[in-house]
């Protein structure tokens, strides 16, 4: 027997398509043997699977469970929750690897499957091989079928969350997004000190109030009302299937995933002064500064929360987090991008802090930048045209970082240009201390791909 993705699914850090177009119940069976093969072939016989709140996901989740227990592997069945919480389980109960279904912050029609092998990340090239795997049916067979159990671990994973707790009493509004940590945050501010109001918690894989995607502003507009109707300390939003963190301060100004780590790593520097604190190519200078004001040593990593958690086991570094707002704790914790994990140590910093979050926010230095803009390219030739740039850039002198992509930085700031792992798109991004400044970037920018024969069109959907 074997199997043929569409090779567009096959992504860098999932497998993710559109259920019923380039995704169905066949491809998550051949998910379920090439996962159970790997996992026999490395020693293991248990797997853990989770799932997000999408229509397509329990559908989804009976034919992975059918494709891991056909190759000889037993099933813990941990439900429906956040991807975190799956992450959680395969670090606390005897399994190998867990698999969690889920179309992220994409739109409903989506779906897909997040991987850990072992306590680590499965991604790239490993991706591929469950490609290779199921093209040629190198697959396991079993004698007898893996046996499937279920587990509730919700309670577990939020007494986790809360586990030596010593932060403040704060007014906080949550806004769930309807994704799958609506649960987990019910439960969560329950047992939190303060005021708390919720919205969007009741689990609905349509997202009818909003997009669940906290990094677009436009869909923190009911927490900005929320937080203004209640005149709370500040609010907290969270994206489809819980692994990312948006928040905004008692004003309404949005607090971006650079801000949120530099906030979070001063509690964490106090406690291991000098420790290396990762960010991606994608983050404000003003972070990297204050990480070295605050007696860390920064580091510009690669975008990707796949690659940047390989990096933090690598370097050892407690506290790692990208623009997208995943962060990761591996200081008290497992090292893994969990939002709602997140949540909780940020009240935990302002209170350490000693200053209300407004006031945080507004000490914040002051930068002009862009969004994160995205420019088709063809697949073909996004790389090409990043390595075309650096060669210009090298020629000319340039202060550049070639970590990933390219960051340049001149007396005016900074831009980066860089193909995405995912999408066949390249990514700009700037920043500088005033508009003017901002300007001179963005033609520096356009230049560049004008020698490249491509120009700043319309950007591509996210």
């Amino acid at each position: 027997m074997t199997h043929r993705f569409d090779p567009t699914s096959l992504r860098e850090y999932d497998i993710r398509g559109v259920v019923g177009k380039t995704l169905g119940e066949a491809d998550a069976r051949a998910i379920g043997r090439g996962f159970a093969t790997l996992v026999r072939r490395s020693g293991g016989t248990r797997v853990a699977v989770g799932r997000d709140g999408r229509k397509s996901s329990p559908a989804l989740e009976a034919a992975l469970v059918e494709g891991l227990t056909a190759s000889g592997v037993d099933v813990v069945r941990i439900g429906l929750g956040p991807t975190p919480m799956l992450y959680y389980a395969e670090a606390v109960l005897e399994v190998d690897g867990g698999i969690q279904i889920t179309g992220s912050h994409n739109p409903a029609d989506y779906n897909g499957f997040k991987m850990v092998l072992q306590h680590k990340p499965f991604f790239g090239p490993q991706i591929q091989e469950l490609g290779r795997m199921a093209a040629e049916g190198d697959w396991e067979e079993a004698e007898t079928p893996g046996a499937v159990e279920d587990a509730d671990i919700e309670d577990d994973y939020v007494g986790r969350l809360i586990a030596g707790y010593a932060g403040g009493a704060y007014r906080i509004g949550w806004d769930a997004g309807n994704g799958a940590a609506g649960a987990v945050i019910e439960k969560l501010v329950k047992l939190l000190p303060g005021e708390h109001h919720t919205l969007y918690t009741d689990i609905d894989g349509d997202f009818p109030n909003h997009h669940p995607d906290p990094t677009e502003e436009k869909n923190l507009a009911d927490l900005k009302a929320l937080v203004a109707e209640k005149q709370l300390d500040f609010g907290l939003a969270f994206d489809g299937d819980g692994d990312r963190i948006g928040a905004i301060d008692g004003e309404g100004r949005v607090i971006w995933g650079d801000q949120l780590l530099s906030i979070l790593a001063e509690p964490v520097l106090r406690e291991l002064p000098g420790a290396t604190i990762i960010a991606d190519v994608k983050a404000s200078q003003a972070l990297f500064d204050r990480v070295k004001e605050l007696g860390g040593k920064p580091e510009m990593w690669k975008t990707g929360h796949s690659l940047i958690k390989s990096r933090m086991k690598e370097t050892g570094a407690p506290l790692a987090g990208e623009m997208s707002g995943h962060i990761f704790f591996a200081h008290d914790y497992y090292g893994f991008d969990d939002a709602q994990y997140a949540a909780v140590r940020l009240i935990r910093a302002v209170h350490m802090i000693g200053k209300s979050m407004t006031e945080i926010r507004g000490a914040m230095p002051k930068f002009v930048n862009t969004p994160e803009m995205r420019f088709q390219v063809d697949e073909a030739r996004k790389f090409a045209v990043v390595d075309e740039v650096l060669d210009r850039l090298e020629a000319e002198g340039a202060d550049v970082n070639r970590t990933d992509g390219a960051r340049v930085t001149t007396p005016d700031g900074w831009w980066l240009l860089r193909a995405s792992n995912t999408q066949d798109v390249l990514v700009a991004r700037a920043e500088a201390r005033d508009q003017a400044g901002l300007d001179r970037l963005m033609a520096q920018i356009d230049a560049q791909l004008a020698a490249s024969g491509l120009k700043r069109g319309p950007q591509a959907a996210h």
